[in-house]
């Protein structure tokens, strides 16, 4: 291997004169093998097209099909009454390839077989999206499935028996549907009784009903309209207005983090760690590309969209002064790393080979060995990506746009990802409950400018060989430098912004101990209502009062689908907290009242899965009224409240990698992220298996009626007091 820099091949620094560029004599190789293994994913990308387009059928499916009319026709029998030579008569004649009688025959009846083939497929993939557009299964009772939805299965099964690749299923997938306005309306009215009083319901009814009659019905003409032209009526407009066209910093507004495994040490050399995670992570990334990574299937049965999958790796967020776009590379041979206040461009090839885990361990050992200091103006410069969109793309304008500044950006923003090498160690100790918080909070903006923000995500690795990541939340341009002190005061603004916004958030994390999933099912309900319904009782303790409640589910059932918001402050749940505050009930009446709240929120989530939700069909309601200068005072009101308590469970496994009942200590703490509401609470949590529960709660120093670590007591006290309901301890589960 090279010296250091020449085998990272590039680093930069901030001059009046642009930047700086030092480029390897291995940099034309690279570029020409880079071109080389481009092609090479042109023609897999070609292949894999054509099996996903002819999914569930293959080329075997079609050679069996020919073979079939071939040896039908000399058996003298015609399965294809005519039509073979009917098509024998169409061709062409004279000389060439058709000029002899077999010949023309033989192409006849490859061509009928083929038409037969794909009247086949689209048959086949027909039925399935219309199988999988049913969704009954999903509202049956545990152990009580219909004959009809065994049926249903089967018949899913078969047609999709055939091993899928990733995106095999997109085309069968069915669209989000519309759901009808007065069914929105009269949902949206029950999620917000429970929040007003009886002047103020009756006052939100007639908004209501007024939208109803009047408005509603030219706005949702046009939203069908859309449903049937576009893939998915949301999706698009979600990622624009509430992710690209956000002006807020990303750092705590938007970005979230995600934790290593906490109960095991792989090792504590921080290059050895990061050279075998980052080369799994492009060994990910090539099956990725070759689609051979299987779809996430509901109950081994039903397929997700795999949509969001294709920008996982070479990804950048580009500021721009309205609006940012999202940048999608095919490719990318190198990550970008920061250690010590400097960049360097880490080759991940070599040649066509992919550097083995020792060869990347080399390379950014020999950066954490490198004494050399920053160069001027290179050690904050990522704080630009932390502050304000506008302020971002305003400097991206005026000093990144041409020259050598340009190019060294793009070194960063064309990187598959972005790697941080932190010269600080965090750690969860379970000894230190002080300690995963600690962790957290370095996850979710570290000192501000050693995060490269607009990344699809950072990997952070730590002194100690811990892990974790930051990651970008929209993906599920002047001349060069005149004046050097201009360049860093855009960098020390964007600086003190980020540093403002790190310093007020407070991170409260913990392992919840007494019990987990295991336990929760003795109680008769999902772990995911008992969890909310947890919520809702923690937070009437913490603030005397209910509040409007958004927790995140996925539409992923659907094509291009991303999430939908359950409502989860009910009626059935603020009456189930209030008798448990008010603590004269029996124990059989609040178990009564607890299991109403519980069946209400389970039904909620399965129709916000199943395209019923209330949220995002007002949403292209509202957006659809701005587009035609139309007046809501109802939409207006609608998207103006304000969400206190936004909560996120975070799945354990999508993808089994592993058997965690083989590996029990292969647990991640899940991830979180920071308040929506500026006297509100952020609260994501993780069901790590059997016997534990990860939360992760954020909120603001500048609220004074909010705290992490209160609410974080709370939650762990409503939790103990649902489970003593039922009379469940850890010894029984």
């Amino acid at each position: 291997m090279a010296e250091a820099h020449q085998a990272v091949a590039f680093q930069f620094t901030v001059t009046p004169d642009g930047v700086d560029f030092r480029l390897s004599r291995e940099a034309l190789k690279h570029i020409y093998l880079s071109g080389i293994n481009s092609w090479k994913k042109r023609l897999i990308r070609i292949k894999n097209g054509i099996l996903r387009g002819v999914y569930p059928g293959s080329p075997t499916s079609w050679l069996v099909v020919v073979m079939a009319t071939v040896g039908s026709s000399y058996c003298k029998v015609d399965i294809s009454m005519g039509l073979v030579c009917y098509i024998q008569r169409c061709l062409p004649k004279g000389c060439g390839p058709y000029r002899t009688p077999h010949t023309r025959a033989l192409l006849s009846m490859a061509i009928f077989s083929t038409g037969v083939w794909m009247m086949g497929i689209f048959f086949f993939r027909q039925t399935l999206k219309l199988l999988l557009s049913y969704h009954g299964w999903m509202f049956e009772m545990h152990g009580q499935t219909s004959h009809f939805t065994k049926v249903w299965a089967i018949c899913v099964r078969l047609l999709s028996s055939r091993r899928p690749m990733l995106y095999s299923f997109q085309t069968s997938l069915p669209k989000l549907p519309v759901p009808s306005v007065p069914a929105t309306v009269q949902r949206y009215l029950e999620s917000v009784r429970p929040l007003l009083d009886d002047e103020e319901y009756y006052r939100m009814e007639t908004l209501a009903k007024e939208f109803q009659d009047k408005t509603a019905p030219r706005l949702q003409k046009y939203l069908v309209l859309k449903s049937w032209w576009a893939t998915n009526y949301v999706s698009d407009w979600w990622e624009e207005y509430v992710y690209l066209r956000s002006r807020a910093p990303l750092v705590v507004n938007s970005n979230y983090y995600v934790m290593d495994f906490v109960l095991i040490n792989n090792t504590n050399i921080q290059a050895a760690r990061l050279g075998n995670v980052v080369h799994a992570m492009i060994m990910y990334r090539r099956k990725l590309d070759r689609e051979e990574i299987k779809p996430v299937m509901a109950l081994g049965i039903v397929p997700m969209c795999s949509y969001q999958m294709e920008r996982m790796f070479n990804t950048t967020r580009i500021p721009g002064k309205e609006s940012d776009l999202l940048q999608h590379l095919s490719d990318s041979r190198h990550v970008a790393v920061y250690h010590k206040g400097r960049f360097f461009k880490v080759w991940l090839y070599e040649g066509s080979r992919l550097l083995k885990p020792c060869d990347l361990e080399m390379q950014f050992q020999r950066i954490l060995d490198d004494p050399s200091p920053p160069q001027p103006g290179e050690e904050k410069l990522a704080a630009l990506t932390a502050g304000g969109r506008v302020e971002w793309a305003q400097a991206r304008q005026a000093f990144f746009s041409s020259g050598k500044n340009k190019a060294a950006l793009d070194a960063i923003e064309r990187a598959a990802f972005f790697v941080a090498l932190d010269e600080e160690s965090h750690h969860y100790d379970p000894d230190d409950e002080a300690s995963l918080s600690l962790y957290g909070k370095a996850l979710l903006h570290g000192n501000c400018y050693n995060r490269w923000f607009d990344k699809s995500f950072t990997v952070i690795a730590f002194k100690n060989g811990q892990l974790g990541l930051n990651t970008e939340h929209a993906w599920a341009d002047a001349p060069i430098i005149g004046h050097l002190w201009e360049c860093r005061a855009v960098i020390e603004s964007a600086y003190r912004v980020a540093t403002a916004l790190a310093d007020d958030v407070e991170l409260y994390c913990f392992q919840f101990l007494p019990f987990g999933k295991g336990l929760i099912k003795k109680c008769r309900t999902s772990p995911d209502a008992f969890v909310q319904i947890a919520l809702q009782l923690a937070h009437f303790r913490d603030r005397g009062k209910f509040c409007l409640t958004y927790e995140a589910s996925m539409t992923r059932m659907f094509r291009e689908g991303r999430t939908e918001t359950v409502r989860s402050c009910t009626s059935e749940s603020t009456a189930f907290v209030q008798a448990m505050v008010e603590g004269s009930h029996m124990k059989a009446d609040l178990q009564d009242l607890f299991r109403k709240a519980s069946k209400k929120h389970q039904n909620m989530y399965r129709l916000a899965m199943t395209g019923a939700g209330i949220d995002r069909h007002l949403f292209c309601l509202y957006l659809v009224s701005k587009y035609l200068g139309v007046s809501s005072p109802f939409l207006a009101e609608v998207l103006s409240e304000p969400w206190r308590l936004s909560t996120s469970q975070i799945a354990q496994f999508q993808i089994r990698m592993f058997d965690p009942d083989q590996y029990p200590n292969h647990l991640g703490a899940g991830g979180g992220f920071g308040p929506v509401a500026d006297d509100g609470y952020g609260v994501s949590y993780m069901i790590a298996g059997e016997n534990t529960i990860f939360f992760h709660i954020s909120s603001k120093f500048s609220s004074s009626e909010t705290n992490a670590q209160r609410f974080g007591k709370h939650i762990r006290q409503a939790l103990l007091d649902i489970a003593d309901l039922f009379q469940v301890s850890k010894a029984d589960s």
